[in-house]
């Protein structure tokens, strides 16, 4: 039962970048560094194009670290306190510089400006867990669980965090059925860990373990995933000196709709050229990603000055509109002539 304290705790705090970004268990250090990463592009975006219209000129500089990041959200929400997505982002950047108890408290106003954001209500749940004597689930949380699933049976956080709560709870017969549909969605790293926790409640249910390995859904079950292969011009490449370490951003967004993309990855020029896949792990605010669209623009951009917000300078490919869901490949050529 120790051993399971342990892993729920885990749990509690990983679920989150387990279920979002297959990419970050590649690496232990890179995932470390990449949460902070995801988390500041995500606010310098947000401060950037998402509430333009309320932002002094003098402001809209990126911001180049966490806590200027964080302060200027302050302020962005102290001016305008009724915008969900600043709360919840202002939660995340919370726990990225470990206060748990503010982040709390901003997943709470998230959640309360928007009881129809089914994914707001699953983060205050689970910053409510970590804020409790031993990571555990209390009847609030659990209740705010399982009304997300009675409403959404297929969202996965709150498939997860509601296993974890019953678990913790003595009940390892409901958690194994609770977490078991989840075995088919999950990649093969996150099924087979996950599979573990299945067998060892079925265990204790006194049930027969699950035979194994899961099936796992590809990369492209997410709705609405996007194929895409990213360039580099070889006749720009061949007359244009660039550094290998310079930053692109790839992203997709509503034609005509607002500046702020649906879905956006930071990569570096060295790694071109590459295929990626786009989907609901790569949205940039919580409550918009590509399975609620049906019609994207695509483009990739290298930074000139390695930020989120477009610079004079910057080389971008011709913008590639598509509807969703996509069949084959989507090629982006970076220094191509339009």
């Amino acid at each position: 039962m120790a051993a399971f304290l342990i892993i729920s705790a885990l749990l509690v705090l990983l679920a989150a970048v387990v279920l979002a970004r297959p990419l970050l268990a590649q690496s232990r250090g890179l995932a470390v560094g990449m949460g902070a990463g995801v988390a500041l592009l995500t606010i310098a975006l947000y401060l950037a194009i998402g509430t333009p219209g309320g932002m002094d000129p003098g402001e809209r500089q990126a911001p180049t670290t966490m806590e200027e990041a964080v302060a200027r959200l302050e302020a962005e929400l102290e001016r305008d306190p009724r915008q969900g997505e600043g709360w919840r982002l202002l939660g995340r950047a919370y726990l990225e510089l470990g206060r748990p108890e503010d982040a709390r408290d901003a997943f709470e106003q998230a959640a309360k400006l928007d009881p129809e954001d089914l994914s707001a209500q699953v983060e205050y749940a689970g910053a409510l867990a970590a804020t409790a004597p031993g990571n555990r689930f209390g009847a609030e949380a659990t209740a705010i669980l399982e009304d997300v699933l009675a409403r959404d049976p297929r969202h996965q956080r709150a498939r997860l965090f509601l296993g974890i709560a019953l678990r913790q709870a003595g009940e390892p017969a409901r958690a194994a059925e609770t977490w078991e549909p989840l075995l088919s969605q999950l990649g093969p790293q996150a099924a087979a860990g996950l599979l573990e926790q299945v067998n060892a409640a079925r265990s204790d249910a006194g049930l027969e373990p699950l035979d194994g390995p899961p099936q796992v859904a590809s990369t492209d079950a997410s709705p609405n995933a996007i194929r895409v292969r990213l360039a580099l011009d070889e006749q720009f490449a061949a007359n244009v000196r660039l550094d290998p370490d310079a930053v692109v951003f790839v992203s997709a967004r509503v034609p005509d709709g607002p500046p702020m993309p649906v879905a956006a990855r930071r990569l570096l020029l060295r790694e071109l050229p590459l295929s990626l896949v786009l989907d609901d792990s790569d949205a940039v605010m919580p409550t918009q990603a590509l399975s609620t669209v049906d019609e994207v623009e695509l483009v990739a951009r290298i930074s000139s000055d390695g930020t989120a917000t477009p610079q004079a300078g910057d080389v971008t490919s011709p913008p590639v509109r598509i509807t969703l869901p996509a069949d084959g490949e989507v090629e982006l050529v970076l220094g191509a002539i339009r």
